[in-house]
């Protein structure tokens, strides 16, 4: 069984920086992909950024190309998320999530989830 709790979130000025970390308990193989999604008020749960836990490759979501970039730390059993340039449209609650195998940009196919961590940018 995994736990996963995220930490890091704030409220941030428009063009400001967060880095959001996901602390993962459990065994993490090396099979796993480690995501983030995120879910804004009144709107669905979307997809943000997965990366492999054994070699490292990155996923993302268009909408945050260029200013978002997720990175591990297996040693630590950590995720992180570093948010650049943040906007308005960014404001959600943001979640880590595990699965096996290889990554899917569906949240439904994650199988292990944290609590979640709010971020709010103002304009």
């Amino acid at each position: 069984q995994v736990q996963l709790v995220e930490s890091g979130g704030g409220l941030v000025q428009a063009g400001g920086s967060l880095r959001l970390s996901c602390t993962a308990s459990g065994r993490i193989g090396s099979n796993y992909v480690m995501g983030w999604f995120r879910q804004a008020p009144g709107k669905e749960r979307e997809f943000v950024a997965a990366i492999s836990w054994s070699v490292g490759n990155t996923y993302y979501t268009d909408s945050v190309k260029g200013r978002f970039a997720i990175s591990k730390d297996n040693a630590k059993n950590m995720v992180y998320l570093q948010m650049n340039s943040l906007n308005p449209e960014d404001t959600a609650d943001y979640y880590c999530a595990a699965r096996i195998g290889v990554a899917r940009y569906s949240g439904t196919d994650y199988s292990f989830w944290g609590r979640g961590t709010q971020v709010t940018v103002s304009s």
